[in-house]
């Protein structure tokens, strides 16, 4: 029977959004194992894992991930059933495996051919077949390395008495599953009658099979032999190709691959809410086809309705968006582990806050930048045993990685117990690189930023994992396009903490509307400190620095927007104006606008989908009234405002 086109990329999509939770069950898992070798709750979850990997590779065609996983899982069952104690390079062998079964699998979805890991399999098999030699009463030592090289079409048809004889197919292929490989299995349905004519004694369904094995032709005859008189049963050899479908499944043809689980409660939730914005909708558009001024108060408590729900309903609708943050963090105790080994040191990890919830998209985004930080903090921040011992600590270095919810976003801190950072020793390389002057006067917090930037290092040695200049300022990037913020601090010899500071979602933001001429902006609040009216005086030109407004003793940049997005019409004199200062990761500017309209709530669109982007916008969003109305992109207008002849991030002007 074949699978119909549509089935078969429902199975696909599935496959591939499960195996990623299997992979990093097994990960995740192995590493607890290590810690709890004898814990037979875990074995049985990793052995599950693997079985669940494999059955669904076979299911969709991916034979070679179907069939390494079956020697990966033979492993874990040999440590299930107790024939095989986990030590510390069986748990590296699994953890590797795991790489590899993950490798293959993106391959396949990228339909990208990968090379068969031979040393990998061998490894796998020769520790299995060791397991099981004493078993079978054979000598341990001398137990060959299997391969599974032999590919075998297999028909297995009961007859329809086979069941009374006393035949068991399912157990008949239980046993076949435990010899070969099976890559492929799919079941004849054939004689299957009518459901009111089915009689349950008897056997209706045949299977057909394509296996690899190291057993011969007869051999597999022989596993059949109690059902050899009670059917049909033909074994013949299959060619690599007819063993292996040639037509791996992609990605690509099952959608772009993104979904979230749903709970029904949840979804429930969202059907209520749905219906009671039909009722309301309703009401409204029944009250204005027959409107009269005596029905008003009515039509505007069916509005007032219909606004509630609508907010509920957007609420609910970006809850549903919000997946854990641990499906980041969980990555990170293996990131530790082989670095710590690699580097001959020793970190305690610890994890809190992995149940803390952020929009899906940002938890991707944030993958890569929070492994920056973690191997910053394991490379550069945790010293060796011995340079810890010298200075009063225990040899094992501390990595704590906390998330949180604060108000409207989310807060993910790296903190370590190692050496700190050297603010004297950054500045001077900061001053030897030409990024500030030697009269700059910085504060440790703007200090301590300067590593963020581009090609800044002070490793006195370039080593695999760190010392050339790059990864900070990646993470530096990635967050500020999250339109997040870092903050550094740090204590000479006892460690330094980074804080990662971001909203909770990026599809949705509190805003303050803007008139500049005839154009409308809209500006996140978030990023909003105070507006302002520019008294004579406190506006300056300074050479090299453009335009400083002096605020409290402290220097800003003034941008005017008219002239960055080329407005005719707009208000020049800043003291007929308004100025509106915003922040972010600690550096103000002042934003020179006609006046503020409003404080709207909007949904944002992103301009890059559509156009391009534009420096200094974030997107786009569409207003009560029907305009398309620009969102600035803070961090942006900063980085312009403080790049083109502002004042040094943390400097203070001396009057």
């Amino acid at each position: 029977m074949q699978t119909s086109p549509i089935i078969r990329a429902q199975l696909v999509r599935t496959f591939f959004e499960e195996v990623a939770e299997h992979i990093a069950t097994l990960e995740t898992s192995l590493l607890e194992l290590e810690r709890a070798p004898s814990d037979a709750e875990l074995l049985g979850k990793l052995f599950r894992a693997a079985h669940s990997i494999k059955g669904g590779a076979r299911i969709v065609g991916m034979a070679d991930v179907g069939r390494f996983t079956h020697l990966v899982e033979s492993l874990l069952d040999q440590m299930r059933q107790g024939h095989l104690v986990p030590t510390p390079p069986h748990i590296d062998l699994l953890l590797r495996a795991t790489d590899r079964i993950d490798a293959m699998v993106r391959a396949a979805a990228g339909s990208t051919p990968t090379p068969w890991p031979a040393e990998l399999e061998a490894e796998l098999a020769a520790i299995v077949h060791t397991a099981e030699a004493p078993t079978r009463g054979a000598r341990p030592t001398l137990v060959p390395v299997v391969s599974f090289e032999r590919s075998y079409h297999i028909r297995f048809v009961p007859t329809r008495d086979a069941l009374r004889a006393g035949v068991d197919p399912l157990a008949l292929l239980r046993q076949l599953g435990r010899r070969t490989v099976i890559e492929r299995i799919e079941p004849e349905l054939a004689a299957l009658p009518p459901l009111g004519d089915l009689d349950p004694r008897a056997s209706y369904l045949g299977w057909q099979l394509d296996v690899r094995t190291a057993l011969d032709a007869e051999a597999i005859l022989a596993m059949f032999q109690p059902a050899a008189a009670c059917g049909i049963v033909e074994v013949t050899p299959a060619t690599a190709a007819a063993a292996t479908p040639s037509a791996a499944p992609r990605a690509q043809q099952v959608g772009d691959g993104g979904s979230i689980r749903v709970s029904v409660e949840k979804a429930d939730t969202l059907v209520n809410l749905v219906g009671e914005l039909v009722i309301h909708q309703a009401m409204v558009s029944d009250l204005v086809r027959n409107f009269s001024q005596d029905r008003l108060a009515r039509l505007a408590e069916a509005v007032a309705g219909m606004e509630r729900s609508t907010r509920e309903l957007q609420e609910r609708v970006l809850a549903i968006r919000m997946v854990p943050v641990g499906a980041v963090l969980h990555r990170v105790p293996r990131i530790v582990r082989d670095l710590a080994a690699s580097l001959g040191k020793q970190v305690e990890l610890e994890l809190y806050g992995d149940d803390t919830e952020l929009d899906k998209s940002m938890v991707e985004q944030l993958a890569d930048p929070l492994m920056h930080l973690v191997r910053n903090a394991v490379d550069h921040g945790i010293e060796l045993p011995d340079v810890r011992r010298v200075a009063g600590k225990t040899a094992h270095g501390r990595l704590r990685i906390a998330a949180s919810h604060q108000g409207g976003n989310i807060t993910i801190e790296v903190r370590d117990d190692g050496r700190g950072l050297d603010a004297a020793k950054i500045r001077q390389k900061a001053i030897a690189s030409g990024l500030i002057s030697a009269d700059d006067e910085l504060s440790d917090a703007a200090t301590f930023k300067l590593i963020l930037r581009p090609g800044f290092s002070t490793a006195e040695a370039v080593t695999d994992v760190s010392g050339r200049g790059v990864g900070l300022d990646v993470v530096k990037r990635n967050i500020e396009a999250l339109h997040g913020s870092i903050e550094i601090t740090s204590e000479p010899g006892a460690g330094a903490c980074f804080q990662l500071t971001l909203p909770l979602t990026l599809a949705i933001l509190d805003g303050m509307s803007l008139r500049i001429a005839d154009s409308a902006f809209v500006l996140p609040l978030a990023t909003i400190v105070e507006s302002i009216r520019v008294r004579p005086g406190q506006l300056r030109r300074v050479l090299g620095k453009g335009e400083l407004l002096d605020i409290r003793g402290e220097s800003l940049p003034l941008i005017r927007l008219h002239r960055l997005f080329e407005i005719a019409g707009a208000i020049e004199d800043p003291t007929r104006g308004l100025v509106v200062i915003v922040e972010h990761d600690r550096r103000r500017v002042g934003l020179l606008v006609d006046e503020i309209t409003g404080q709207p709530q909007v949904v944002i669109k992103s301009l890059e989908r559509h156009y391009r982007k534009v420096d200094g916008l974030m997107g786009a969003t569409i207003l009560g009234d029907g305009h398309v109305t620009l969102i600035l992109d803070v961090p942006g207008l900063i980085r312009r405002g403080h790049g083109l002849g502002g004042a040094p991030e943390g400097a203070r002007h001396a009057s």
